[in-house]
């Protein structure tokens, strides 16, 4: 019986304390980097997104990150190109509506989160991806609310998603290039914040 109870302990002990966090959209930035005529780069960002994760402050224990992102909001400040991008040339926004990444594992240095494991989907496709994440730390609120700051980034190919669209420039080289940088500035609040 003692050893059975050991082992509830271990399996759920990591989340046992842990608390829900939402991602505050109005203070997280979701930006993307491309490159852009071989010497220069594009940047921009997704405007709607929602996340939530468990988070243990003390122990930095987390887990089960999920976060879906509508593609119909990426935002490259350019109206031309965005629509562009919202074709089927590339995300095809009337078929495939969200972005989506689902955390599988957290890998921790010195007792802290280095690196989020886990799945991206994106126009339908589902790869495996690891994302360099930062925790920042915690304040509480004048109204009491508890809120955490973290980064996260990673770098996928755009061609592994089926974002193929391309042409050719006369001097060599494409005109968007294939490497995606992705950074994540966020803020989250525990879950049942008051406001």
């Amino acid at each position: 019986m003692r050893a059975l109870l050991l082992l509830v302990l271990f399996v759920f002990g990591s989340t046992a304390f842990a608390d829900k966090y939402n991602v505050d959209m109005q203070h997280t930035n979701v930006a993307f980097t491309v490159p852009h005529l071989v010497v220069s780069k594009v940047k921009g960002r997704f405007d709607k997104f929602e996340g939530s994760f468990d988070f243990d402050e003390k122990s930095q224990k987390l887990d089960n990150v999920v976060v879906t992102i509508e593609a119909n909001s990426i935002n490259t400040n350019e109206k031309d190109r965005d629509k562009h991008l919202r074709s089927p040339d590339f995300f095809d926004v009337a078929k495939y509506k969200t972005l989506q990444f689902k955390s599988t594992k957290t890998i921790y240095e010195a007792a802290k989160p280095k690196k989020l494991e886990g799945t991206l989907t994106i126009r339908g496709v589902t790869k495996p991806v690891t994302l360099d994440i930062e925790y920042k730390g915690a304040v509480t609120d004048p109204w009491g609310n508890r809120h955490i700051a973290f980064e996260a980034s990673t770098k996928i190919n755009r061609q592994d998603y089926n974002l193929k669209w391309n042409k050719a420039l006369e001097a060599g080289g494409f005109v968007v290039g294939d490497d995606v940088k992705i950074d994540i500035d966020g803020e989250a609040m525990v879950a049942n914040a008051k406001k």
